[in-house]
């Protein structure tokens, strides 16, 4: 069996939604990406010369949706392939018009962990209208993909599990943080340079999940660090809720702030994390998740109370770890 690592990267996101307007304000005026508006129930956001880095759909689910990975070529796609449906996953070939909404070729679909579709694609068409976003350098994608996704989940082991099937995923290292008086573990996963392009939230010892959304947050990265500032303004200013205010994490170094998104889930806008080197690179545990900063701006009692609840319900809810491809799981090293 091939191994595929550092040819997969994360290509796109899909979020579905009913507020456009809000998201239009969010993704052009605050953070500052380039926006494509001319289809019906649809907006899309670009970084780069890539048609689609993040796709909008009209629907009640306020969540992120799917997951678009690229693979680098088609020997890598099929090995994939091959992987979910030798253990019996099925897969969905994507239609034309859903192929070029996420301005990919070779699209397919299969399930993944809580609910959250993987996406593969070979290839990802360039955007034809000029850039126009508000940032001065732009976002780092490339090799490293677009950024990575922070996701909360009951079945840790099994959800790292499915990413090594699937992807040859590798654990970069761990944070051990208490957040609110609950204790989490979080693994953070690479499929690239990217430090990490998953991370994996838990509660310790207890399966609950307090967060709503399936996709905790989203990350993408700036090039220049006045980007990262500038956007951190422009946030503030539109009036949009801050998660958590400027600060450094003591894994991949990264500066970064957190912004409440119109969907509810966060979007973490970061400048400068570190690049894994493959020939030294060694798993370590991290107490807490940052150096400095990242102070929580704006929670009120309220936003705990809905935390408790979303935890509560999450007890009387199946996480669908699509076992087929997860095994036994993958337990801590």
């Amino acid at each position: 069996m091939a191994d595929v690592f550092g040819n997969v990267h994360l290509g796109y996101v899909v979020v579905e939604t009913e507020k456009f307007s809000d998201w239009r304000r969010f993704g052009r005026d605050a953070v500052g990406m380039h926006m494509d508006d001319g289809l019906d129930d649809t907006v899309r956001f670009r970084l780069d010369d890539n048609e689609c880095r993040f796709l909008l759909r009209r629907g009640p689910a306020e969540d992120v949706t799917a997951l678009g990975w690229q693979l680098d070529d088609h020997d890598t796609f099929d090995e994939v392939l091959a992987r979910v449906t030798g253990h019996g996953v099925p897969v969905t070939e994507g239609t034309d018009d859903e192929a070029a909404l996420r301005g990919v070729e070779r699209l397919v679909r299969f399930p993944g962990p809580n609910g959250l579709f993987q996406e593969v694609f070979t290839r990802a068409h360039t955007g034809t209208a000029p850039l126009q976003m508000a940032t001065r350098a732009g976002f780092v994608t490339g090799e490293s993909g677009l950024g990575h996704v922070a996701v909360t989940s009951t079945k840790p082991h099994q959800m790292r599990g499915y990413y090594n099937t699937v992807f040859d995923a590798r654990l970069s290292d761990y944070i051990d943080e208490t957040i609110s008086g609950v204790k989490f573990k979080i693994r953070f996963l690479r499929v690239n340079e990217r430090h990490h392009s998953v991370a994996i939230a838990a509660v310790n010892r207890l399966p609950i999940n307090p967060i709503r959304t399936r996709v905790q947050h989203v990350n993408v990265q700036v090039a220049d660090l006045d980007d990262l500032t500038a956007s951190y303004q422009r946030v503030k200013e539109l009036g949009f809720d801050m998660a958590l205010a400027v600060g450094q994490h003591t894994n991949d170094k990264e500066l970064s702030y957190y912004a409440m998104t119109p969907s509810g889930f966060e979007w973490e806008v970061g400048w400068n994390p570190i690049v894994v080197d493959e020939t030294t690179w060694e798993p370590t545990t991290y107490q807490g998740i940052s150096i400095w900063g990242h102070t929580p701006e704006g929670q009120t009692i309220v936003d705990k109370l809905a935390q408790f609840r979303n935890g509560v319900r999450s007890l009387l809810h199946r996480e669908d770890d699509v076992r087929a491809l997860a095994g036994a799981g993958i337990p801590d090293d």
